[in-house]
């Protein structure tokens, strides 16, 4: 490095000390909690939404909620991008969060005026939405995806740069990071599936969608005042090199050299001297295999058709009667309940047994997922066979919303493994350049999940139609009990079961990084500890 450059390395260590670490962490663990405490409750109103005020049938209303969280985790990786090549990542955090406020605003005041809802326009139709209308809902729905997205991009990777993972301690602290950054998402969610879906879907029928609306707007704003209170404790990383160039980069050398033999010595792979090295990059260390991820887990649980058992199933808890859509606060409570017991208990535990800074690798864990995955989808099916079965023999005596709870129970351990270990496996075995880009892969691949969700819905609806006696499909129209959800929930779990196959055989081929890139670092003259 030139002078110049030695003394803006020298101001910028001197910035960061003092900085980082738990207590940055914990305004991100603040903004996680209060902003997915609307997101999640939006998630799990929003289809009752789209059927009782937008007149959507039910398969439209799925495949549009389906399509909207699948463009809301795509739009991630924007985030992701701006923030290792533009500006930082808190300022990328800010930006998309107030374009997400800007859409719940929209939002509750489309649910509160009738001259932006559509009316009634007769059974049989797909949507009574159109003209106006339809642009000011959709509009509202790219703004919150885009929003949403972008922010999910960035934030968790913000969050992990107040960990230094070269330094021992650290490193630890780094793993549990992801763990409680969990935590806090479920922690929010509970109170969003309980309190906000309360409100807006108590009387589906009645104008308190708004309210529910408004209490979200009210999180979400309160979730980035967090954000920037915690501003003068982060360490903030500037962007220097596009991870589009490093990889375009990358190729070219390798055609270049193409025909070159592989040195013996690693480090001669590596064109920084001790006098050129930038030590607030990196180097990546060398590896036989591609250093790169190849996977493409489908993720794709359909719980949106939950809701619509529960409208048919008894949901009373004594005189109490409890929303449908907060069903899902079985899985986060058990969630609530399982993080601090695997994080202070299990991972010190497997850690002796293993070596492993994180107790098992990233990537069983996320496999774990996946066959749990396959196991709520199984649980799913038999459950619904017994709730139409009574539905149809007595509508007066349906079965108690709480066998929701098999399937919910088990799928929300599997997201416990499957989330932290994807985000913490992509932010790890990053490039220094690309770790928001890299952890934006985590949403990407929920984004498949929703959108094959969308595609299975259309294809299993279009062959059911053809290839059943009745020539009616597995799911249609409005009335749950003659659908045979049954079935398309049989199906999920063969593909789940499918999927995981698919996963172990790239989840075996791949090699992780190791701490050579320390050596690589020594040797061209600089310490691996990082600011």
């Amino acid at each position: 490095m030139g002078e110049d450059d030695a003394e803006k390395g020298a101001t910028m260590q001197s910035e960061m000390k003092g900085k980082g670490g738990v207590r940055a962490a914990s305004f991100i663990y603040g903004l996680a909690a209060l902003e997915n405490m609307g997101f999640v409750a939006n998630m799990m109103s929003l289809v009752l939404y789209f059927m009782f005020k937008l007149y959507f049938d039910l398969p439209t209303a799925a495949n549009t909620f389906t399509n909207l969280m699948g463009t809301t985790f795509l739009l991630s990786v924007v985030g992701g991008f701006i923030s290792d090549t533009f500006i930082n990542r808190f300022h990328t955090s800010i930006i998309f969060g107030a374009l997400e406020l800007m859409a719940l605003v929209m939002l509750t005041i489309e649910a509160h005026s009738e001259h932006l809802l559509p009316s009634f326009c007769g059974i049989g139709e797909s949507s009574c939405i159109g003209g106006g209308k339809a642009v000011y809902f959709y509009t509202t729905m790219f703004l919150l995806a885009l929003g949403a997205g972008g922010l999910r991009g960035s934030f968790p990777a913000l969050g992990a740069d107040q960990f230094d993972e070269n330094d021992p301690e650290e490193a630890k602290s780094l793993a549990s990071y992801f763990n409680w950054l969990l935590l806090s998402i479920v922690g929010g969610a509970s109170i969003g599936v309980t309190v906000i879906v309360w409100v807006s879907t108590n009387h589906p029928l009645k104008d308190n969608w708004w309210k529910g609306f408004l209490i979200v707007t009210i999180a979400t704003f309160l979730a980035f005042v967090v954000l920037i209170l915690g501003k003068p404790f982060y360490r903030l990383k500037i962007p220097k090199h596009s991870p589009l160039v490093r990889i375009a980069q990358v190729i070219i050398v390798a055609v270049k050299n193409r025909g070159l033999p592989h040195p013996e010595n690693p480090n001669e792979l590596y064109e920084e001297s001790k006098k050129d090295f930038d030590s607030t990059i990196g180097i990546i260390p060398h590896t036989q295999q591609f250093s790169t991820i190849i996977m493409n887990t489908c993720l794709a649980q359909l719980q949106t058709f939950s809701v619509q058992q529960g409208n048919r199933m008894d949901t009373k808890l004594g005189s109490f009667k409890v929303p449908p859509a907060s069903i899902p606060i079985i899985p986060l409570l058990f969630m609530v309940i399982l993080i601090p017991i695997y994080d202070a208990l299990f991972v010190p535990l497997a850690r002796r047994l293993t070596g492993h800074p994180t107790g098992i690798t990233q990537l069983q864990r996320v496999g774990v997922g996946l066959v749990l995955s396959a196991v709520s989808m199984s649980a799913a099916a038999l459950v619904e066979v017994k709730r139409r079965r009574q539905s149809l023999e007595n509508p007066l005596a349906p079965v108690s919303l709480f066998w929701l709870s098999f399937q919910y129970g088990i799928f929300g351990i599997a997201d416990m493994f499957t989330l932290v270990g994807l985000m913490e496996f992509f932010y790890k075995e990053a490039p220094a350049g690309m770790k928001s880009l890299s952890t934006s892969f985590t949403w990407i691949s929920l984004s498949l999940g929703y959108f094959l969700s969308s595609v299975l819905v259309e294809v299993v609806t279009a062959v059911t139609k053809r290839v059943t006696p009745s020539k009616k499909a597995w799911v249609y129209g409005l009335d749950l009990d003659r659908n045979k959800l049954d079935l398309f929930y049989w199906l999920l779990a063969i593909l789940s079961v499918i999927n995981f196959f698919h996963y172990l055989f790239w989840a075996m081929w791949y090699k992780y990084k190791t701490n050579a890139d320390d050596d690589v670092v020594e040797a061209a003259g600089e310490p691996g500890k990082l600011d």
